[in-house]
């Protein structure tokens, strides 16, 4: 099952979907929870803005792979 999992995960049109879902939300993201410190000059912290994007594409990608192993659009 992990094997097929990742076989549909890795699609390219699965990864392209995952990465604008990520880039999209996770720049609205980033705005909405650092922007008083970007304002501010602070800075970025590197280390919540990497998971603040990550999330998002593990999300989109959870969704997307269940939704084509559900209907059966996955490798045997």
């Amino acid at each position: 099952m992990t094997k097929r999992w990742l076989a549909v995960a890795l699609r390219p049109a699965v990864v392209r979907r995952s990465v604008t879902v990520a880039l999209v939300v996770g720049t609205a993201l980033v705005a909405i929870n650092q922007g008083d410190r970007l304002i501010a000059g602070q800075g970025l912290d590197l280390m919540k803005a990497l998971l603040t994007y990550l999330v998002p594409y593990g999300v989109a990608t959870y969704g997307a792979v269940s939704a084509l192993l559900g209907r059966g659009d996955g490798p045997e």
